[in-house]
């Protein structure tokens, strides 16, 4: 079991930048995250996921890594990592990176050398392509920040592609040399002790060789998209077969090594849960998750249809589930109109996302019950909020820094006159020195310790009731209970037996269960029906 922690563990995600700041320049660093890695510990969390802390442009916040190996100055130095690595486990904490394979910075020594001619070292390092004969793209593939993905470049009389900013080129995975180079890096961050890995876009390694046309989408539209990118059905942008191979020579470097673990981000609007089994089944990677929690929709069908269709099509593979990260609004605003009140609905999507089967992730300010911060365009650095602007606000509204006194300057994350994101008034009134008996804080502690004390939350399987919605309701393992009402008015539920371990707005009678707004009971044992 020690070998495998990571199965129905939860990991908390820190966005570096946002978590503390210890020097006083605004941005969050390695040594402010070191001194409160104590408050994850003490919710009950077992991992920390550290968004990317390599050396970067910050075009896109460290997404555009430069040197794999070494930390941005914005944040430290690989000392301050390694006395981070050494806090979190003296603590019982794993620590996980991020690794962003897919596409480099610009500014990265490979990209820069290959962009330079057609025949250097590195020259096929990168997804190079001629144009057509009217000078235009060598097809329509386009990128997700905006615009299409290719930029030319008169050095080489081509064009290079770039699934995001056209300062993140994407490497070219068909070259074996580009496979051992990621390996090498992560053997690097494996040595140094790291638990595991956090695989950004972890689809996107793979281009058709042939540069075929990414098809319409065939999912009629009663208006053009915001991003042009999402009218596009991507067959061969990504979601590559060669993907499968990569992943087998990154888990048996893995393997090489005790108790490691590899979670990847599926980014896709059609496939992602096929291919969320795809990359768990066998020996790939040990778990991966995708935005299909992340959206808009809260109803007991759309939970029940992802964990079932999940463990349908890979019944050995495993998940991981979230509800909030750094590229999404937070769920307590997203699904606000399914909610009494804020606390209720914070309440309920903790007890509801730690009962699910499979590994959880926590994005920090989640366990506070942390809406989405209104923003200003000129308070803006995403670049897909400026680009889309004002139709999509981007992801800056759900990174701001993370509150830690309601009275303290910046809420406690700084104490410099300006911080790289704002403190709102509205963000700093739910700060942790304000979440006393009965908060949502609190709450999450409870539910926490409640997962890791019920076997059957941790690795049991998971039988759904067929009720009417709002109501979602499901057994785990032998004898544990699970029914949450997804809506702001009470419902009753027909059940007999069973012990209540925790509830909110929760009556049980002679006749059943009644859930109030936001209800939910977990029960040790009872009958549905």
């Amino acid at each position: 079991m020690a070998a495998e922690w990571w199965r129905g563990a939860v990991t908390y995600q820190v966005y570096p930048r946002s978590f503390q700041d210890d020097n006083g320049d605004g941005v969050g660093d390695l040594n402010g995250i070191t001194r409160r890695l104590g408050h994850i510990a003490d919710l009950g969390a077992d991992a920390v996921w550290l968004s990317p802390v390599f050396t970067s442009p910050m075009k896109d916040m460290g997404y555009d890594v430069s040197d794999y190996r070494d930390i941005d100055p914005v944040f430290g130095t690989l000392a301050d990592f390694d006395a981070l690595l050494a806090r979190a486990h003296g603590l019982g904490l794993k620590v996980i990176v991020d690794q962003v394979l897919s596409h480099s910075s610009d500014q990265h020594p490979l990209f820069r050398e290959s962009r330079r001619s057609r025949d250097n070292d590195h020259a096929d390092w990168y997804v190079w392509a001629d144009p057509k004969h009217d000078g235009s793209p060598p097809n329509n593939w386009m990128a997700i920040f905006g615009g299409g993905g290719w930029s030319w470049e008169a050095r080489r009389h081509q064009y290079y592609f770039h699934n995001f900013l056209a300062e993140q080129p994407d490497f070219n995975f068909h070259n074996r040399d580009v496979q051992d180079f990621h390996l090498d890096n992560m053997r690097f961050w494996l040595e140094r002790g790291v638990d595991g890995f956090r695989l950004d876009t972890i689809n996107y390694y793979f281009h058709d060789r042939l540069l075929r046309d990414d098809a319409a989408d065939f999912r009629v539209k009663k208006k053009h998209e915001a991003n042009p990118y999402n009218m596009q059905y991507h067959l061969f942008s990504k979601n590559q077969p060669e993907n499968l191979d990569f992943l087998e020579r990154m888990r048996a470097l893995t393997d090489e090594y005790d108790a490691r673990m590899m979670v990847g981000e599926v980014g896709d609007s059609h496939h992602a849960i096929e291919l969320m089994g795809q990359y768990t089944s066998g020996r790939r990677v040990h778990q991966c998750y995708s935005f299909e929690m992340l959206g808009p929709d809260f109803s007991a069908k759309h939970f029940r249809s992802k964990v079932e269709g999940f463990f349908k099509g890979a019944p050995k593979g495993w998940p991981c589930w979230a509800f909030s990260n750094h590229d999404v609004n937070r769920h307590v605003t997203r699904w606000q109109a399914h909610g009494a009140s804020r606390e209720a609905l914070a309440k309920q999507a903790a007890a509801l996302l730690l009962s699910l089967q499979g590994s959880i992730c926590i994005y920090q300010g989640e366990e506070l019950g942390q809406t989405e911060t209104e923003l200003k365009f000129e308070e803006l650095t995403d670049p897909a909020g400026i680009n889309f602007w004002p139709e999509e606000k981007g992801r800056d509204g759900c990174r701001t820094p993370m509150v830690w006194q309601d009275s303290a300057p910046n809420a406690g994350f700084s104490s410099a006159n300006r911080t790289w994101l704002p403190v709102k008034p509205e963000q700093a009134m739910v700060a942790v020195d304000r979440q006393g008996a009965g908060s949502v804080m609190g709450f999450y502690r409870l539910m926490l310790a409640l997962r890791k004390a019920r076997a059957d939350l941790v690795g049991g399987a998971t039988e759904f009731f067929d009720l009417p919605e709002p109501v979602l309701g499901f057994r785990r393992g032998a004898g544990t209970l699970c029914l949450f009402n997804l809506s702001p008015r009470p419902v009753q539920v027909p059940l007999s037996g069973g012990t209540i371990l925790l509830a909110q707005a929760a009556d049980a009678g002679k006749t059943g269960l009644t859930l109030g707004p936001n209800g939910f009971a977990i029960l040790d044992g009872g009958e549905v029906g």
